[in-house]
């Protein structure tokens, strides 16, 4: 008998992100050089174009993953070249459509290009990297606040995307091409097109599983003890809950203490305001904090300066708090969708429904909720925001429920 081996357990994954300027990429670098020092076989990563994981760890740092420590290797993610690697076939269908149309080469090219498609391989590597079974921890430098929240809604916006721009042409394609290579003037895509969109869809579907399960990935929200990243880290909790991300530590940056915070009493109480808000706002959240720094923190020992202090005895490839996601519930009269939205206001709150969708937008945040097969002809007879949560009474037909 052949011995099979068994996968390899999918590392955890923890995304580290907020507002530009707070010292995400800091803390992201010091968190997984203090794992890697507490054992765990560590990838330090980053989404972000700034390719600042060069620039923190002092040396050069490209698509090949780099060792810079024991245990530890970083990896800047290029998104364009996954790019380039997987979708070329769609690409150059899509240019030959708009070219029978009587766009020039370039002009369609330019328009095939769909903004953030690159972003959206970076997250498919980042899926491949987390399930390799080379590492017990990803830990991912994101990229600034509305890059993040994009990046983390572009799996399921393109998932429902692509199937309604190939899905529909794949069984009349595959009957006709024996037959001409155009219909009415249109190019039938090859059977190579639709190939890779179906392997893209299927590693869509993992990317927003390991996304979405807050046991194998978590979510650390950056802030600096000041109103305005306050406000927006909070803006920035309801659409990762929207999308259903759950934040499980929040790190407060350049906090001012001890010895930095001699003759700065008044900035300190400013301080101590805006960390009792935090408080308030993440109750079930622990919050880890790091003194303003005098010097900015490079290389490897910086960082695990840094890290020691943020995370103490707790341990940084840990889920550091349980997160609730979407749930469904039984009623008396049919089942409840039960949405968590923290922070959310009735008045940025719009929701209707569209075939078998619900279609739930927060502010300019919008997300496609499928409801499961057997509530897919349900129809919606109540809502209501509640306590931070979403609540949705769905009910059979009147003709069913009769």
């Amino acid at each position: 008998m052949v011995a099979t081996r068994d996968a390899a357990p999918a590392a955890r994954v923890v995304l580290v992100t907020g507002k530009g300027g707070v010292g995400k990429s800091t803390l992201a670098g010091a968190t997984a050089v203090r794992a890697a020092a507490r054992g765990a076989r560590v990838l330090v990563t980053s989404t972000d174009p700034a390719h600042s994981l060069s620039d923190l760890f002092d040396q050069p740092i490209g698509d090949t993953p780099v060792r810079v420590a024991d245990g530890l290797d970083a990896l800047q993610l290029d998104g364009r070249a996954r790019l380039e690697e997987h979708w070329h076939e769609v690409r150059d269908y899509l240019v030959e459509l708009l070219a029978r149309g009587g766009l020039g080469d370039v002009q369609a090219r330019e328009l095939v290009m769909v903004p953030g498609l690159d972003e959206l391989f970076a997250l498919l590597d980042l899926h491949h990297r987390a399930t390799s079974g080379d590492h017990d921890l990803v830990v991912v430098d994101c990229a600034p606040t509305a890059e993040t929240l994009r990046l983390l809604a572009l799996p399921e916006a393109m998932a429902f995307y692509v199937e309604r721009l190939l899905g529909p042409g794949r069984n009349l394609a595959r009957l006709i091409r024996p037959v001409t290579r155009s219909l009415a003037g249109v190019p039938i895509p090859a059977d190579g097109v639709f190939s890779t969109v179906d392997r893209i869809q299927h590693r869509l579907a993992d990317v927003r599983a390991l996304l979405a399960d807050p046991t194998r990935t978590s979510v650390r929200l950056v802030l600096a003890p000041e109103r305005l990243v306050v406000a927006e880290g909070l803006r920035m909790a309801t659409t990762l809950a929207l999308f259903g991300h759950g934040i499980d530590a929040v790190l407060v940056n350049r906090v001012l203490d001890g010895p930095t915070a001699r003759g700065t009493g008044a900035w300190v109480a400013r301080q101590r305001e805006h960390l009792d808000r935090i408080d308030e706002a993440f109750p079930d959240r622990p919050r880890l904090t790091v003194p303003f720094w005098s010097d900015e923190p490079i290389g490897v020992d910086a960082l695990a300066a840094v890290g020691e202090h943020l995370y103490g005895d707790h341990d940084p490839a840990a889920v550091l708090a349980r997160t609730e996601g979407l749930r469904v519930e039984p009623t008396a009269d049919g089942h409840r969708l039960v949405l968590p939205i923290p922070f959310a206001r009735r008045d940025d709150l719009r929701l209707h429904r569209r075939g078998r969708d619900l279609h739930v937008e927060v502010g300019a945040a919008k997300r496609v909720v499928a409801l499961p097969d057997a509530l897919a002809a349900h129809e919606v007879v109540g809502a209501r925001l509640d306590d931070g949560h979403l609540h949705v009474d769905l009910a059979p037909p009147a003709e069913v429920a009769s």
